[in-house]
């Protein structure tokens, strides 16, 4: 088959659909966007099919790539489970092919984002990555030999809840003590809301940042005035990074990985968490001294990185059909 040089991605958030053409370098160059729908599954899957027509202009025989929160199945036909939407083992795989007639490639958001920092990211000299995405919770992804790995049905790369301190602060998941209550968005504002409630002086930044109201703190907000340098925050962030690099810790055990990338919002928007994080893993790893450290780099593509992967792994499906 004649190589494809254009695939279009699609990138499914909770409040919007991000979609690009995006040539065989990695570049995008068209990019569309629309709200998420909130009634149903199909009104969503009709704004992808409008959403690839546009980019489409006629044109036909573009491979397309749909990236979305949630667990796929091990073929990659059905989504089992999406947190955002209302898809609950459905064959979305199919159902897309048939509504915009071109082969489509579902994959799972964590999944689309990490093998782009594997073909044109921070992780393009490396085989073996963990990537790692930071939001709300902890998203994951592993490329092991160069191929993304879901394991046995599909479902791998739930990082973000491992328990790592039983007992410990309740997760939606229903678990206590997994990973992202310490290492997440969700963690940082929640720490920074108590910092707040306490009344403490040397919050008194953050105080002023939210009117003294601590549900009004997030973690974007304390990770800013962290970058501006704000002590509290500053310190509130090297916290937070000490849980991330246990975890990584607890991952390169297991894994082995040349490269850990760490991207996502909150990945993206401090390197001071980055460094915290490394300097963390490399005092936690087991048998460190003795082996080899992984890499641990911040990633480079920042919020294009999942409709950027989905493109090319639609790309690579579609030339090795």
């Amino acid at each position: 088959m004649v190589q494809q040089s254009k695939a279009i991605g699609v990138d499914i958030g909770g409040t919007k659909i991000a979609a690009g053409l995006v040539d065989s370098a990695g570049r995008i160059v068209r990019q569309l966007r629309r709200e998420t729908p909130k009634s149903d599954a199909q009104t969503v899957e009709r704004t992808i099919v409008d959403l690839v027509t546009e980019l489409s202009a006629g044109e036909s025989g573009i491979p397309v790539g749909v990236g979305a929160a949630g667990w796929m199945d091990a073929a990659g036909e059905n989504v089992l489970f999406s947190p955002h939407l209302a898809w609950r083992n459905e064959p979305v795989r199919a159902r897309l092919r048939d509504l915009m007639g071109a082969e489509v490639t579902l994959v799972n958001d964590a999944d689309a984002a990490g093998w782009a920092e594997y073909r044109f990211g921070a992780a393009r000299a490396e085989s073996d990555v963990v990537c790692l995405t930071l939001g709300t919770g902890i998203g994951g992804a592993m490329i092991l030999g160069g191929e993304v790995y879901r394991g046995r049905f599909g479902v791998a790369g739930e990082f973000g809840h491992q328990v790592i301190v039983p007992g410990g602060h309740r997760c939606a998941c229903g678990n206590r003590g997994c990973w992202e209550q310490y290492a997440s968005g969700n963690a940082l504002g929640r720490d920074g809301a108590e910092l707040v409630r306490s009344g403490s002086p040397v919050a008194h930044n953050l105080i002023a940042e939210v009117n003294g109201a601590p549900e009004e703190v997030t973690g974007a907000i304390v990770t800013r005035l962290a970058a501006e340098g704000d002590p509290a925050c500053r310190d509130l962030i090297t916290e937070m990074g000490q849980w991330l690099g246990l975890g990584i810790a607890n991952l390169s055990a297991v894994l082995d990985p040349g490269m850990i990338v760490i991207g996502g919002g909150l990945g993206a928007a401090s390197a001071q968490l980055v460094a915290t994080a490394d300097e963390s893993y490399r005092k936690t790893l087991s048998g460190r001294g003795y082996r080899p450290y992984a890499v641990v780099a911040q990633a480079q593509l920042g919020a294009e990185a999942g409709l950027i992967g989905a493109a090319d792994l639609a790309r690579r499906n579609h030339n090795t059909d």
